[in-house]
């Protein structure tokens, strides 16, 4: 625990075998209180490893429900759980779980109540091998929605996140796609409730065995994030009411 918070690191894994032991050693157990893994329908031995790794919270899904439908398994799970903060950390080691004691602490003491762990920050993304033309649709994105959702975030698109228990109750993330976009949707979620969001400069590591969507999937996430930028910027104007915006306690969820 840290400054008497439960913390939770939530794993979204799909063939993260060859990643996943790297990832979990380097999380600090000395803060961290519970893992929780969740299985997205693997075709490899992720969920050996994680057994082999003494990881207790293990869920697989019996279908593949994509990446946004894994995380709303981790999600409701860690608030199941007692979470008062909950770290999503992709297992592909990508991103290092040395910087979570960082980002808790943000929380646990009251000063944001979300925390991102940004590549574009200090050049991170560059450095660890980000492709270049995914570096520049990057910016582009972020761009586009700093304008449209009246933000100043460095990225709205890094895997690695901190919520405070509070966040994630009030805001319906089970209203968001299954698919990639899911991230997008829940940070936009999150700005229109009206909280604030901190970022920590994130080293990155690109290879391989990392997790990565193609060109093609890339341009598809593209397309929904200027959808996601433009539903919020009408949702602002009071235009439109979505689903999306709606409050799960305003709601009695």
């Amino acid at each position: 625990m840290l400054l008497g918070k439960k913390i939770i690191v939530v794993f979204p894994a799909y063939n993260a075998e060859k990643t996943i032991a790297d990832t979990y050693r380097e999380i600090p157990f000395d803060i961290v209180d519970d893992v929780i893994l969740v299985d997205d329908c693997s075709h490899d031995n992720t969920i050996a490893v994680a057994e082999k790794l003494g990881i207790k919270h293990i869920h697989r899904h019996e279908k593949n429900k994509g990446y946004g439908g894994n995380q709303k398994t981790c999600y409701d799970t860690a608030l199941s759980l007692g979470a008062d903060i909950v770290i999503m950390l992709h297992p592909d080691y990508q991103y290092t779980p040395k910087l979570i004691p960082s980002m808790a602490y943000l929380i646990a003491k009251g000063i944001y109540p979300v925390v991102l762990g940004s590549r574009i920050l200090g050049n991170g993304a560059l450095r660890g091998g980000m492709p270049f033309y995914k570096y520049v649709f990057n910016r582009m994105l972020t761009v586009f929605q700093n304008i449209l959702i009246g933000a100043k975030l460095s990225e709205y698109h890094t895997g690695y996140r901190a919520f405070s228990a509070e966040v994630l109750r009030k805001i319906n993330y089970q209203a968001n796609s299954d698919d990639f976009i899911f991230d997008n949707q829940m940070l936009s979620q999150i700005l229109y409730a009206g909280y604030e969001i901190a970022e920590v400069t994130c080293p990155t590591k690109y290879f391989e065995d990392a997790s990565s969507i193609n060109f093609r999937r890339s341009v598809k996430y593209g397309l929904g994030v200027i959808a996601t930028s433009v539903k919020h910027r009408l949702q602002i104007w009071g235009l439109t009411n979505y689903e999306i915006y709606k409050s799960k306690e305003k709601d009695g969820e």
